[in-house]
Formats: C-alpha cells, sequence, structure tokens
C-alpha cells in the first residue's frame, strides 16, 4: 500500500511541470502544420474558394484585398521558420510561466 502512495505521487509530481523545449516544439510544430495546411488550402481551392473559406472563418471580414495567391516557394519555406520559431518562443514562454507557478506552491 506504501508503495503505491510514493508511485502516485512521483506521477503527479511530473505532471505538475512542463518540459519548456518539448511544448515549444509542440506549438512550433502545431504552428507550422497550420501554415502548410493554409498553403495547400490556397493551392487547392484557388482565388475564389480561399477568398470564401477566409472570410467564413474571420467571421464576415472581407480578406480579398489582401490575399494574394502567387507567393513565391522560398518566401513560403522563410515563412514556414518564421510561424515555426514563432510558435515555439509561445509554447515555452507558456510553459515557463505555468512551471514558474507551481513552483510556487
Amino acid at each position: 500500500m506504501r508503495k503505491k502512495v510514493i508511485l502516485e505521487r512521483k506521477e503527479k509530481k511530473a505532471m505538475d511541470v512542463i518540459n519548456v523545449k518539448r511544448f515549444g516544439l509542440a506549438w512550433g510544430t502545431t504552428c507550422a502544420l497550420l501554415y502548410i495546411g493554409c498553403a495547400t488550402v490556397m493551392a487547392i481551392a484557388g482565388r475564389e474558394g480561399t477568398i470564401f473559406l477566409f472570410n467564413s472563418m474571420m467571421h464576415g471580414v472581407d480578406v480579398s484585398t489582401v490575399i494574394r495567391m502567387d507567393v513565391p516557394i522560398l518566401e513560403m519555406i522563410f515563412g514556414i521558420i518564421q510561424v515555426f520559431i514563432l510558435g515555439w518562443l509561445v509554447g515555452a514562454t507558456i510553459a515557463s510561466i505555468y512551471s514558474f507557478g507551481v513552483k510556487k506552491k
């Protein structure tokens, strides 16, 4: 019985702190996949389909004046990298703040 209680305490402690690097990686990868998904939708749906989709997702905000369909491949690669880095920073920040708050308890 005592061993079971000790194991339960160890498992609970492992969940109290978020690994900053892993959480950052998860966020960065998720953001990069969303970026790639968006580019794929733009390539498949064409201009009108893309405008319809993003207007629907943005509660009717008209994106037709700002959408650009002819994005060079190099610019897209830089965009994926930038979005990954930004997502990693957001995830690392969230994990750091969360873990800092847990350690104070």
